[in-house]
């Protein structure tokens, strides 16, 4: 029996030194973690079991058989972050480039369909140089097993990919159906096709930084969420995420404990400038009205256009949309509206309500947005939030003109509670374009046609530029002062908290995609 026992050990151990002491001093030096050190940082301490470890390689070709790789390059279990199960899978880079094959595939697979039978959260932590080449079409098969799963598992529990060192190829697509991808600055990269394909096939010199690093994706891709200094950032920033949603969509998320008092913020009636073509900065807005430090941006360099991201009021996790006037005056494009839209529905799925705060002056005009398809991009954000069924309140703080006013969480749309400040305007276009249209004759024949333009624009401003008409037909169910914002948003989500509201029967819609 002692004899057994030892031999279990000494399995153990070489499964856990991966591909070597050499390959794991390699990690360090490039700046990463191993897959095990990241297991051992994400989980609470103590609570992870491993799955697998001692399967290896099928395949033995070119000489993979002369060595057998214990847990065949991906660390797959399942454990508690925060109190919470979770499962997950980190890729293992020392071991044949934590290339994916069919065994290390069957690993993760397993992993992903206990994670949907128990409701639970799937972390990938992605670390792996592609598909194994000596496996040839399993290697293929494996990734196409993983797609399907993360496409039956989409809006049933939360999908979370952390890109902690190449994912080129095929590899791309799994991180790219889950829910939201984290990188790593100068580490971590992602395209389809590397530097050296797209030197050959269009002659342009580029790096695999700037081709598929995390700043280009975080900011000009759109493909990845978060964009982290360093690993341990990445993992923490995993945690603070999970702690908004919940564990599947039959569940509801962690609720805060919070006693509620005064609720008043007076720093709120100081935002919005007196001059309305003055910008101002709409994340004051959202931290003015939400728990103290409780916003977590998502997207913050993608579409700077449009906020998004998840806090909690009064203990209660929401999701928050938001134009933003410091930013190309807060206009609706392509990029924010397939940003907002796709936050929008990941709020729906997990039963996250959301808290809309609306400055827009409309959709951006020009070619570049016509011939880039605004209207197929803008209709998703449409269907976003008239698809949506958690509970939705809007509070409109300023310009809410044309189509946009429809677009962002209007009444007409399904919207719960919407609320404006005095200061908003619900109109159709800005008086002074507005003028012009109507006014064009007379201004046109007026002595002094400024004087006149001037006029006609304060007359249209009187009957239009304000909340009241629309308060009077019952699109605004109040107009509130700002400091009374929270207060007013506290009582209208713990009102609608039990709100059940069901689409008509359908195999699923056609979303403009």
């Amino acid at each position: 029996m002692n004899e057994k026992l030892e031999k279990l050990d000494s399995k153990i151990a070489e499964a856990k030194l991966g591909g070597g002491e050499k390959r794991i001093e390699s990690q360090h030096k490039k700046g990463k973690l191993t897959a095990r050190e990241r297991i051992e940082l994400f989980f609470d301490k103590g609570s992870f079991e491993e799955m697998g470890m001692l399967v290896t390689p099928r395949s033995t070709n070119f000489g993979l058989d002369k060595q057998k790789f214990y847990g065949d390059g991906v660390i797959t279990g399942y454990g508690k972050v925060n109190g919470r199960l979770v499962y997950a899978f980190s890729q293992d880079f020392t071991v044949l480039g934590g290339s994916l094959a069919e065994a290390h595939a069957e690993k993760i697979v397993k992993i992903m369909d206990l994670a949907m039978q128990n409701g639970a959260p799937v972390i990938g932590l992605n670390d792996s140089g592609g598909a194994r080449i000596q496996e040839g079409v399993v290697s293929l098969g494996g990734y196409a097993d993983i797609f399907y799963r993360n496409t039956l598992s989409s809006g049933v529990i939360p999908q979370i990919s952390a890109i902690l060192g190449p994912c080129a190829g095929g590899a791309v697509y799994s991180p790219a159906l889950t829910d939201f991808i984290l990188m790593v600055e100068n580490t971590s990269y992602m395209f389809v096709t590397g530097p050296s394909v797209v030197k050959t096939v269009t002659n342009e010199d580029v790096t695999s930084e700037e081709l598929g690093g995390a700043d280009t994706h975080a900011s000009k891709s759109g493909v990845s969420h978060f964009a982290c200094e360093n690993e341990i950032e990445a993992l923490e920033k995993i945690k603070q995420l999970l702690s908004y949603m919940p564990s599947n969509c039959e569940d509801e998320a962690p609720m805060m404990p919070y006693t509620t008092g005064d609720e008043t913020r007076d720093v709120l009636s100081k935002i919005i400038p007196e001059n309305p073509n003055q910008p101002y900065d709409m994340r004051e807005v959202i931290s003015g009205t939400v728990d103290s430090e409780s916003f977590l941006e998502v997207h913050k360099d993608y579409a700077e256009n449009i906020v998004v991201g998840f806090a909690r009021l009064a203990g209660r996790s929401i999701g928050i949309v938001a134009n933003q006037p410091a930013v190309l005056a807060g206009v609706l494009d392509v990029n924010s509206s397939k940003k907002a839209a796709r936050f929008v529905r990941f709020c729906d799925c997990f039963n996250i309500p959301l808290l809309v705060f609306e400055d827009v002056p409309g959709f951006l005009p020009g070619t570049d947005q016509e011939w880039n398809a605004i209207i197929t991009n803008g209709a998703k954000l449409l269907y976003a939030f008239s698809e949506a069924t958690v509970p939705r309140v809007t509070v409109i703080t300023r310009k809410a003109y044309g189509g946009a006013y429809d677009v962002m969480n209007s009444k007409h749309i399904g919207a719960d509670m919407n609320y404006a400040w005095p200061s908003a305007e619900i109109a159709v276009m800005g008086a002074k374009g507005a003028a012009e249209i109507i006014f064009r004759k007379e201004i046109a024949e007026a002595d002094d046609s400024a004087a006149k333009l001037k006029e006609k624009e304060d007359e249209y401003a009187e009957l239009f530029a304000h909340p009241y008409n629309a308060a009077a037909r019952g699109y605004i169910d109040e107009i509130i002062k700002p400091e009374k914002t929270r207060e007013k948003l506290i009582k209208a989500f713990e009102m609608l908290e039990n709100k059940v509201s069901s689409l008509p029967k359908k195999k699923h819609g056609n979303i403009p995609l």
